[in-house]
């Protein structure tokens, strides 16, 4: 699964053009593969023009960084992500957890650490808001928590009214083992996406050479970010909370690129 010599990025290929990817410091700043940022903010900063002549205010854009996390090993990628989210200027990161599905005394036998309450839960009709999403989950089996996936089920008046349309999403993901599924639990949840007919945004090889090194072990793909929990004593490296801050950069410059305002035509039902 693109593991062959055709993966590397062309060295004849120039750079689409965004200095926020490359700013000193960042692990991949001699070779990440940015996107163009030219030219965005006019679209993406939207103004309300104060009645009494004041001036006008701003309004980010928001990426909602949803997810699921039972020991914190995704929480802490989002984490990471929210701050890249923050670091484009016009666009901010935004938290939620989707709602759990275990019961108290289930999760107190799997001793399951108490959530942060700062981080509040998201409702489907909430996901309408964001202008950009990042959903991140551990694996099951190779596909998607059954915590993400029943809020996925939850999304049904959404998909019936096709309001979340054209909105780029991504996806992060946490696996035990190496071959526990740091690809497949991402691909297996296009599936959601295609049919609320939502943007796709794979981060590719856009970590440059980060995404390259074999000196130690790390998650992630080109399919977004990750993290091995192994026993679930591990915690994320450096390099995997890079690659997650770098994911949440990313999606903030894609969002921009797309924000334009009115479009898409107004929502309707398919049913």
């Amino acid at each position: 699964m693109g593991k062959g010599g055709g993966c590397v990025p062309s060295k004849k290929k120039p750079p689409l053009g965004e200095s926020d990817l490359d700013a000193p410091g960042h692990p991949a700043s001699n070779s990440s593969i940015p996107i163009d940022d030219q030219n965005q903010t006019r679209s993406t900063e939207s103004t309300a023009q104060i009645q009494d002549g004041s001036l006008p205010t701003i309004k980010k854009l928001r990426v909602f960084i949803v997810f699921y996390s039972m020991y914190g090993h995704i929480e802490g990628l989002a984490n990471r992500m929210k701050k890249g989210v923050d670091g484009i200027e016009g666009v901010e990161g935004v938290l939620y957890r989707v709602p759990e599905t275990l019961s108290p005394e289930v999760l107190e036998q799997m001793k399951v650490p108490v959530k942060d309450d700062r981080i509040p839960v998201i409702t489907a009709e909430e996901l309408v808001e964001a202008d950009g999403l990042l959903f991140g989950f551990p694996t099951r089996y190779g596909c998607m928590a059954t915590q993400m996936k029943a809020f996925f089920d939850s999304t049904g008046k959404l998909w019936k009214e096709q309001r979340l349309a054209g909105v780029p999403a991504g996806f992060f993901v946490s696996t035990g083992t190496q071959g526990g599924g740091q690809e497949t639990t991402a691909w297996t949840a296009i599936t959601q996406l295609a049919h609320h007919g939502m943007l796709y945004v794979p981060i590719g090889y856009t970590f440059g050479a980060g995404m390259f090194k074999m000196d130690s072990i790390r998650g992630g793909s080109p399919y977004g970010a990750g993290v091995f929990s192994g026993d679930g004593t591990r915690e994320p490296s450096e390099i995997e909370l890079a690659l997650a801050e770098h994911q949440g950069k990313y999606m903030a410059l894609i969002v921009k690129r797309f924000a334009q305002p009115n479009s898409f035509p107004p929502p309707h039902s398919i049913i």
